[in-house]
């Protein structure tokens, strides 16, 4: 029987092959015809992507973007939604323009569509890859009943600097848990691979090394070398396109003293060089036009520079449209290149089946059955209890009881406007669940909820201004500060537990808002420590779109819970979770600093020819600060349970591997308190000794597991060579002979470790 499988998956897997070639072989046949019938001004103005900018519903085709669809001016647009708006552009293509040639609709659809998920780094919190891809899934699904192909996601930039603030869109520090987040949401968006009219094709961005922007500031510089490039920040970009993705973004910042958006060596030699990426690239917004800037050149050389680079469709700042043709006729492009940017986006075009159907993703009926659904909202509301991260829990303060009196204090708790967090564009704010109404709405008549604001978000009315310019307005209480923390403190004072939410609002974290001061906003901690004042529990629940520096709420606040922004059920989920009907089993994928002094932070670093002997600070002449412990307050992979999970001793199969060989590693874990639970089990891997350093430790694979209580479960990681290879100091992929360590646990700090050899025969030979 298991020949017969074997032999009949061989045959579906040749015929799926078989038909990828002459759907391939049809779609060039296809594309050949059409091109020869393009006038170069046509095929320039397949790269041409603007905005929506002044369309309106009924006045399509009398716009300025109808008049330039006429002309065969505009491959897509970008920013449009609605059925009825789409069909009315597309309509403009089909039926006034020369060669009805269908046009591309995107969106910025980051973390959800009208039904919010949490925000990316929320997500990448659950290290649940199923539940990672049905929120993508379910986002495909909704943006494509409004019309719209294609989704500028997955963000797969690696940040370890978290005043970056749009370290909020990505999954955090790491390369492996980064990868397996990209391959998840380019599967949800796209489907199997074959466009159906409920997927999107993906756009990976920003490519690349977006997140390393030097201070944290957005749109800076980026310099590292090639080996951190291959090693640390290139991975996820590569898994995105292994698994398919349709296309790619440029990002705005330079590498190695070129801007992305020209830079051949990224767009060319590696994407479609190294790694055969068949797809189209992507600017970011006006990226063309932002390299004059960077003094690159007027608007006609760095136009051209990006095409030579590989660029093929220009976001919003018509360098292509405008200057092509003349750098054609200057001999600074070629037909060829311009060709090849035209051939790629058509293709893309024709996979999605608009050649087909070019209203494929114009029903009138999903537009009505399938956004915002009672089953999304469900989906929506798990997820975003997965993504909480309990910090601290003083003596099991938390979960609370359904019953007595309930103080939420806050200027978070009544903030519905704030709940789905930073670029939610498709979102209605009105829709969102308050934690109050969460609340609320979990106690029923079993308790009594007081309520009170207690704080402004920040007391710089010009900061919070120049926070809420990408999002919704704040409300103010134009009280005095005092006058307004002690009317909080007469609420908490009349309460059994204090429920305090507090942090950044979804604006202070995102697109240009990266920030220097990483802690919550004075006016806040303030509000915090009068709360704490009174003697009653207090519960921190904390909202952020970045890791923040919580020394001093880590030690004087009972309970932590980190709830990131939670989306359209943010509210309900974290009843769900404070109340205990969810055990929390996030686990965090950034580092939290003790201060802002020791950013960039995270677990993957390097020995150094000094570091600290058995890990004591403080030692003169080592590697570390006179004030401060060289330890985060949160490392990597942390986050608590309502319950405890306890390690065994790592076991391993056999002491020593040769690259054709595999060895296990096992440990049993066991649920030793008295709640069901989940637990994400995680392996590191250190190479001690290599011919380039190497860093203390590295992910390598993790199991998300539950467990009753008082269960106990082996779980086992198989390790191969490719588990050991790294790029070197000459960029080749290589696994060295020597000792290994495996470190297994809950987290990047709290490990049990084993040891193991990769065999080396001798005279070059394995």
């Amino acid at each position: 029987m298991k020949k017969t499988l074997t032999i009949v998956a061989f045959i579906f897997s040749i015929s799926i092959t078989v038909h990828a070639q002459h759907n391939s072989a049809k779609m060039k046949l296809f594309i050949d015809a059409l091109m020869k019938k393009m006038t170069v001004d046509e095929k320039i103005g397949q790269l041409n992507l603007p905005g929506s900018g002044d369309i309106v519903t009924g006045q399509a085709a009398n716009s300025d973007i109808g008049k330039k669809i006429r002309e065969g001016k505009v491959g897509g647009l970008f920013n449009i939604k609605t059925v009825a708006k789409i069909r009315a552009v597309q309509k403009v293509a089909m039926e006034e323009s020369r060669l009805k040639i269908p046009l591309l609709f995107g969106m910025d659809v980051i973390h959800g569509y009208e039904t919010v998920f949490p925000i990316p780094l929320g997500l990448s919190c659950t290290w649940d890859m199923k539940a990672i891809e049905k929120s993508a899934q379910i986002a495909a699904m909704e943006a494509s009943a409004d019309g719209i192909n294609w989704t500028f996601s997955p963000m797969v930039d690696i940040a370890r600097d978290p005043r970056w603030g749009r370290i909020a869109e990505g999954s955090g520090e790491d390369a492996y848990l980064g990868s397996q987040i990209a391959k998840a949401m380019v599967k949800g968006y796209q489907g199997d691979g074959v466009f159906k009219n409920n997927t999107i094709m993906a756009c990976v961005k920003h490519f690349a090394f977006y997140g390393a922007a030097e201070a944290g500031r957005d749109y800076n510089t980026t310099d590292m070398s090639r080996v951190r490039m291959y090693n640390e920040y290139l991975p996820p970009y590569k898994a995105a396109v292994d698994a398919g993705a349709g296309s790619v973004m440029a990002s705005f910042n330079e590498v190695d003293g070129i801007p992305a958006t020209g830079n051949k060596f990224l767009m060319t030699d590696v994407l479609r060089g190294q790694w055969g990426f068949k797809g189209f690239v992507v600017t970011d917004y006006t990226g063309i036009n932002e390299m004059m800037d960077h003094g690159m050149g007027n608007l006609q050389t760095v136009s051209a520079l990006a095409l030579k680079a590989g660029i093929d469709m220009d976001m919003v700042g018509e360098g292509f449209l405008t200057t092509l043709k003349k750098s054609l006729q200057d001999g600074k492009v070629t037909p060829a290149q311009i060709d090849a940017a035209c051939r790629r986006i058509l293709e893309a075009k024709y996979k999605l089946g608009l050649f087909e159907d070019p209203y494929r993703y114009c029903d009138i009926n999903r537009a009505k059955t399938d956004i915002f659904t009672d089953a999304s909202r469900k989906t929506a509301r798990e997820i975003a209890a997965q993504s909480f991260v309990l910090l601290k829990n003083t003596n099991n303060l938390l979960p609370i009881k359904k019953s007595g009196t309930i103080a939420l204090i806050g200027p978070l708790a009544d903030a519905k406007e704030n709940m789905p967090g930073t670029w939610s564009v498709a979102a209605d704010f009105t829709k969102a669940v308050s934690v109050l109404a969460g609340l609320q709405a979990a106690v029923g008549t079993k308790a009594k909820i007081l309520y009170a604001k207690g704080a402004n978000l920040d007391a710089d009315t010009l900061f919070e201004q120049r926070a809420g310019m990408f999002g919704k307005a704040f409300t103010r209480d134009s009280r005095p500060a005092q006058q307004i923390i002690d009317e909080a403190v007469a609420v908490a004072s009349q309460s059994d537990v204090v429920v305090a939410a507090l942090g950044e609002s979804a604006e202070m974290s995102g697109e240009s808002s990266s920030r220097s001061d990483i802690e919550i906003p004075q006016v806040q901690q303030e509000l915090l420590m009068a709360l704490l004042k009174t003697g009653k529990p207090v519960v921190l629940v904390l909202f952020t779109g970045r890791p923040l520096a919580l020394k001093w709420e880590h030690d004087h606040t009972p309970a932590i819970l980190n709830v990131w922004f939670g989306g359209s059920e943010a509210g309900s989920a974290i009843a769900d979770v404070l109340f205990g009907d969810v055990n929390p089993s996030g686990k965090l994928s950034t580092t939290f600093p003790q201060n802002i002094g020791q950013v960039p932070i995270f677990y993957n670093h390097k020995n150094t020819g000094r570091p600290l002997e058995n890990g004591k600070w403080f030692q003169k002449f080592r590697s570390n600060y006179l004030d401060v412990s060289n330890d985060p307050l949160y490392p990597f992979g942390y986050g608590l349970s309502y319950t405890n999970f306890t390690y065994s001793a790592v076991e391993l199969s056999r002491g020593s591997i040769k690259p054709s060989e595999k060895l296990t590693a096992t440990v049993t874990v066991t649920n030793s308190g008295t709640v069901t639970g989940k637990e994400v089990v995680q392996l590191y891997i250190r190479d001690m000794v290599g011919s380039s350093t190497r860093p203390v430790k590295e992910l390598k694979g993790f199991q998300k597991i539950e467990l009753k209580a008082g269960e106990s479960k082996k779980i086992s990681f198989n390790i191969s060579v490719g588990d050991l290879k790294f790029y070197n100091y000459d960029l080749k992929y290589v696994a060295e002979p020597g000792d290994f360590k495996v470190f297994i646990g809950g987290n990047s700090r709290d490990v049990k470790e084993a040891d193991f050899k990769l065999l080396w025969k001798g005279n070059g030979e394995w």
